[in-house]
């Protein structure tokens, strides 16, 4: 009989262990939830916050006399009879126009020197400043303020040469949940997304130029191992007319769809990157060049 009891009290005992077992793993779990859905929700307001960033700079009116946008521009057909000098000409007075946004970088750099541009991507969430720092590392979970966050920055790659400069911007970002950062690149997996927003902006304090696409398409990170393979990330400045070809000839091969629009050697590129989940280490890129309004006919 008294065996019987010590074993009925074992038995309740070891219950009551794993009843306490499942209380403590769920409330582990509630807690673990709320902190994750707080920094989400901390993340995700931190981005809105900054996309508004630049409209909430406010310029003078007589600091610098601000010049019409690109987008009121009326740009007509090409004009192939367009001789060496008058494309200078037309490519000198492009460069000299000041807009507000560039007027607004240049206002924005006061308070991080590390901030180099502005990109945006009409209809998408892509609406942020562009940081470079010393490394590619820095700016992956740092924000403009210069404070940690997981969601980190877009950032221009320390490698490009604005003295030079470069052939190629060539800008990271995060592919953060609902669309923050650059997750909203993904949609140009999409043909009919890029066909309704084929132009990427992007404002530095000398220049408010525009992209257009040229390819889309996922990729990965490969080993160093790996022979004949297009390491896209590692394009930055041709030495040579051949190797600038060979690398918009591999981004055309890439692109998830066909694409009229090119690039000629001596074109502006621009190319943007992501995290994709297609595969291990994946890739998603979506590459422009600067729209050249010095080969079109202005009336």
């Amino acid at each position: 009989m008294t065996v019987n009891i010590k074993k009925g009290k074992t038995v309740f005992m070891k219950k009551d262990l794993r009843i306490k077992v499942i209380y403590i793993f769920l409330i582990i779990v509630i807690v673990l939830s709320i902190i994750y859905i707080a920094k989400f929700f901390l993340m995700r307001q931190e981005a809105i916050e900054e996309s508004e960033l630049l409209n909430s700079i406010e310029i003078e009116e007589n600091s610098k006399e601000v010049q019409t946008e690109m987008e009121g521009s009326d740009v007509g057909k090409e004009n192939q009879e367009e001789n060496q000098a008058e494309k200078q000409e037309d490519k000198e007075e492009n460069s000299n126009r000041v807009t507000e946004r560039m007027l607004k970088v240049e206002k924005l750099q006061e308070e991080n020197e590390d901030i180099v541009g502005w990109i945006e991507i009409e209809d998408t969430n892509i609406n942020y400043p562009v940081l470079q720092g010393e490394d590619n590392e820095y700016y992956l979970t740092h924000n403009y303020k210069k404070e940690k966050t997981e969601k980190g920055s877009i950032f221009l790659s320390a490698e490009y040469e604005w003295s030079v400069p470069s052939n190629n911007f060539l800008i990271y970002g995060h592919n953060i949940l609902y669309g923050q950062m650059f997750q909203d690149l993904l949609k140009y997996e999409e043909k009919d997304f890029y066909e309704a927003h084929p132009i990427i902006r992007f404002t530095t304090e000398q220049e408010d130029m525009e992209f257009e696409i040229i390819s889309a398409f996922k990729s990965r990170v490969f080993y160093k191992s790996e022979k004949n393979v297009f390491r896209y990330y590692n394009f930055i400045n041709a030495q040579t007319e051949a190797e600038y070809m060979e690398f918009i000839n591999n981004t055309k091969d890439a692109s998830l769809y066909a694409i009229d629009t090119t690039a000629e050697y001596g074109d502006q590129l621009i190319t943007l990157i992501t995290c994709s989940y297609h595969e291990k280490d994946g890739r998603f890129v979506v590459i422009g060049r600067k729209k050249d309004y010095h080969r079109l006919k202005i009336f």
